[in-house]
């Protein structure tokens, strides 16, 4: 390789490649593959990235975010142990850490699963000290409208007979008064960013029941009831005022919980992350971006993590290629979006699974073939 392009300065801001690698080991071993074909000359920077679902809290704390842990309640009700990231005053909670559907292995429960937790988690960020607080959301197991949250945070959502409704979102459909008055008053003072790279409505057919429903394992009448009681919880709590907000479908409608409930303003999750992580320090002294994901297909295009940074890297005349497991896109439509070029893993290794079970090692190939291609004066 040519001493310019030794001399380059490479950013890598990739995601997870999921159900394979976490954003921090995707950039080791690309990080190991340059350096294997480029030698030691070649500057690397790694910032792992994540757009507000899961590896968000993995992406702070590899950032330099200090790991924090609390004791909440699962979506099904059991205790489990949720990390959270914390760094001067600024916390990044990320609900499928409280109420996922990595929780549910023991069963889905569609109509009765509760982000009590994540209401939970959000206190222990406030009792450590947090003003500003990220709620990445995505991933979870619960449909719920974040009823479980808030009443976690002092909300007293009652039936008719004065009681509090059930958990999970079907007891929704008896809810009659919602009491805000005992919410944690620190919430007050406290900047909460719902962080998501949905923008899915509350209700109706986009919304949280009928899009996301299924995948948490709500039948067609499931839907209905869920659909029909997200309706009526927001009827009692805002008048459904901002159920057709961005982001309110987010996370089985936990987002309209937060934008209703708490205060808390909407912004795609990839902005606030690469905001949080330090992206634009970092890319200042870039001349080439790395990003990626396991699948680059149309969905990176809506707010996922590398159509993000390569929006973020073009606007500032910094050049991105992509690597992922595979790649749907066009390079026409790869360009449009921002990527000068795409490296799949597919491309070494044509069996998906063998690409899942080796993604550490055929990314460090991909490294290396990267390296080698970036000694040509009209790389990327």
């Amino acid at each position: 390789m040519s001493d310019a392009a030794r001399a380059r300065r490479v950013l890598i801001a990739a995601d997870k490649f999921k159900g394979s690698l976490t954003a921090a080991r995707v950039a080791a071993h690309l990080t190991a593959g340059l350096r294997a074909a480029a030698g030691p000359g070649l500057h690397v920077t790694a910032l792992p990235v994540a757009d507000g679902g899961d590896g968000t809290v993995d992406a702070a704390l590899a950032a330099g975010f200090e790991r924090r842990e609390a004791r909440v309640t699962g979506p099904l009700g059991e205790p489990v142990t949720a990390a959270y990231a914390l760094r001067a005053g600024t916390a990044v909670v990320e609900m499928a850490e409280a109420s996922g559907l990595r929780h549910a292995r023991g069963g889905l429960a569609p109509l009765t699963a509760t982000t009590y937790g994540t209401g939970e988690l959000l206190r222990a960020a406030l009792d450590a000290g947090a003003r500003t607080v990220v709620l990445g959301v995505g991933g979870s197991a619960t449909t719920d409208g974040g009823a479980g949250a808030l009443s976690a945070l002092g909300a007293r959502l009652l039936d008719a007979a004065g009681d509090p409704v059930g958990p999970g979102g079907a007891a929704l459909a008896g809810l009659v008064t919602a009491d805000l008055a005992g919410l944690d008053p620190r919430l007050r003072s406290t900047r909460l960013v719902l962080a998501s790279d949905v923008d899915n409505p509350l209700t109706g057919p986009y919304g949280a029941a009928a899009v996301y429903g299924p995948q948490k394992g709500a039948s067609a009448d499931d839907v209905a009831v869920l659909d029909a009681a997200l309706a009526r919880y927001a009827a009692v709590l805002d008048g459904g005022a901002l159920a057709g907000a961005p982001g309110a479908g987010a996370a089985g409608g936990l987002g309209y919980g937060a934008l209703a409930g708490l205060g808390a303003a909407f912004r795609p999750g990839i902005e606030v992350m690469l905001d949080v992580l330090g992206f634009p320090a970092a890319l200042e002294s870039a001349d080439l971006v790395i990003t990626g994901e396991g699948s680059l297909d149309a969905q990176t295009l809506h707010g996922k993590a590398p159509a993000g940074v390569a929006a973020a890297a073009r606007a500032r005349g910094v050049p991105v290629i992509a690597v992922c497991g595979r790649v749907s896109l066009p390079e026409e439509t790869l360009r449009e979006a921002g990527f000068r070029r795409a490296y799949a893993l597919t491309d070494l290794e044509p069996d998906p699974a063998r690409c899942m079970a080796h993604a550490g090692p055929l990314l460090e190939r991909l490294g290396e073939r990267i390296a080698t291609d970036a000694s040509d004066p009209a790389f990327p």
